[in-house]
């Protein structure tokens, strides 16, 4: 819908036109083995799935999420990173499948899973992992990744390949991750008399900052929040885990919102809204919304990822310098989630081996592929956004180091945000219909003033309980 981080955790509604691209890097020395997993070394697979792919072997491999023409800058670049791979590995045919607008739109995905037609290397998720194993639809790859495949393994935050990983087995490999926070509106902090390189660190904090955003007047609203389409769900549950609590039980069978913790969320948001009146009249509001609002200075703060803020200066028009960010307020926990790469079940080793090596270029090496930052700058795409993050020591060090070099963005705006990590915490099971429940918990609270707290709490509760009861 737009920026990787979004994907994520919202797939659009909309149905998306799918289109094949073909991008062909063909080896010089003849043609590549056909794609059925006859003759040739494709089609054998039998080698020692813990050796990288041999340069010589000959492969097709089809990879989904191929930039569309229309974002040119990142076509260029899917081009460039197929040149480079194909000077260490020239018998590798790599051919991008490219879908305008939503790459991953959820009948589109869903049928493609079903129809066992998804690509060798397919783009999803980490909360699509037990929907594709339901399908039987990706390889493990566990033997097949480690030091040797992956050289910088061992830097790969081990919570993000946890997020990949059933029963011990790995079945994908990450492009991006994000962890939330509090997003601010750097001009109405100061016109409110308020520090933009202190953000508030608790929800106390934050009532007592709307309030002072609000006085501003103008229609400006202090704070805001979704509460439509899966997105109130979805940010009830940021606000649980930032407080210490659950959404969802260990077992993954019982709903744990409906305690103090779930009541005391729902009271600050309600005081907030008809005490304090300090989070505008709009309600009903979704992802997008709350965007534009404190992309146009309507709005003072609301959670989010750093990458919103990319998006708000490339599709909205706004300017780096008027956004900064903090860590989640109660900092306990933070929702985490994040994009990968899965490869399809029953295609031959070596075209597994392939796909090792290409996400290990294009994804997981320090300075190439997503990480060029010095190419992303001169392609006038952004840099200094503290995502992907899922780099640990040395190879985290460098990764920093050449952000801070080449952005395009004010980088000291997220310095608190960046000095104060806050644990990640994932998505609850069975995400998606668990946020459309909690969404009604959102929306009665937001549009009715004498909404009955204990109620909804308890109706959710029940429904959510049904939900998981039905996985």
């Amino acid at each position: 819908m737009r920026s990787a981080r979004f994907r994520r955790t919202r797939r659009s509604s909309a149905v998306a036109l799918v289109s094949a691209l073909t991008l062909t890097a063909l080896a010089a020395c003849g043609t590549s083995s056909s794609n059925n997993g006859s003759g040739g070394s494709d089609g054998g697979g039998n080698s020692d799935p813990t050796a990288p792919l041999d340069p010589k072997t000959k492969v097709t491999l089809t990879i989904d999420c191929m930039p569309p023409t229309a974002k040119a800058a990142e076509l260029k670049e899917w081009k460039e990173d197929v040149a480079e791979f194909n000077k260490t590995y020239p018998n590798v045919t790599v051919e991008g499948r490219s879908t305008p607008g939503q790459c991953l739109e959820p009948p589109r995905f869903t049928a493609m899973l079903k129809a066992k037609s998804q690509p060798d290397v397919f783009y999803t998720y980490f909360t699509d992992l037990p929907q594709v194993l339901d399908n039987d639809g990706a390889a493990d790859i566990t033997a097949y990744v480690n030091d040797k495949s992956v050289p910088l393994l061992k830097d790969i935050d081990p919570n993000v390949l946890d997020s990949l990983k059933q029963d011990g087995k790995l079945y994908g490999l990450p492009t991006s991750n994000y962890t939330m926070g509090l997003l601010v509106n750097r001009k109405l902090f100061q016109q409110a008399g308020l520090d933009p390189d202190a953000p508030p660190r608790t929800w106390e904090e934050v009532r007592t900052a709307a309030k002072k955003i609000a006085g501003l007047g103008k229609g400006i609203a202090g704070f805001g929040e979704y509460s439509a389409g899966n997105t109130g769900g979805w940010h009830f549950t940021a606000q649980m885990y930032s407080v210490g609590g659950e959404v969802v039980d260990a077992s993954g069978k019982k709903a744990a919102f409906n305690n103090d913790l779930g009541k005391q969320v729902a009271q600050n948001l309600h005081a907030m809204r008809w005490e304090d009146d300090s989070m505008g009249k709009t309600q009903l509001l979704k992802w997008g919304d709350l965007q534009k609002q404190i992309a146009t200075d309507k709005l003072g703060m609301f959670l989010a990822a750093p990458d919103d803020i990319a998006y708000m200066v490339q599709q909205l028009g706004a300017e780096y310098e008027n956004f900064g960010m903090g860590p989640i307020p109660g900092a306990k926990n933070t929702l985490a989630g994040g994009n990968n790469y899965m490869v399809k079940k029953g295609i031959p080793g070596d075209r597994i081996k392939a796909a090792i090596a290409w996400l290990n270029f294009k994804n997981l090496t320090v300075g190439k592929g997503q990480f060029a930052w010095a190419r992303t700058k001169a392609d006038k795409l952004p840099v200094g956004v503290p995502q992907p993050n899922f780099w640990l020591n040395e190879s985290k060090t460098k990764d920093d180091a050449a952000r801070v070099e080449h952005a395009t963005m004010p980088v000291a705006n997220f310095k608190t945000f960046m000095d104060n990590p806050v644990a990640g915490k994932a998505e609850p099971p069975k995400a998606q219909e668990v946020y459309k429940v909690i969404d009604n918990v959102m929306s009665g609270i937001l549009t009715n003033k004498d909404a009955d707290i204990d109620k909804l709490l308890a109706t959710a509760e029940a429904q959510v309980n049904q939900v998981l009861a039905n996985q």
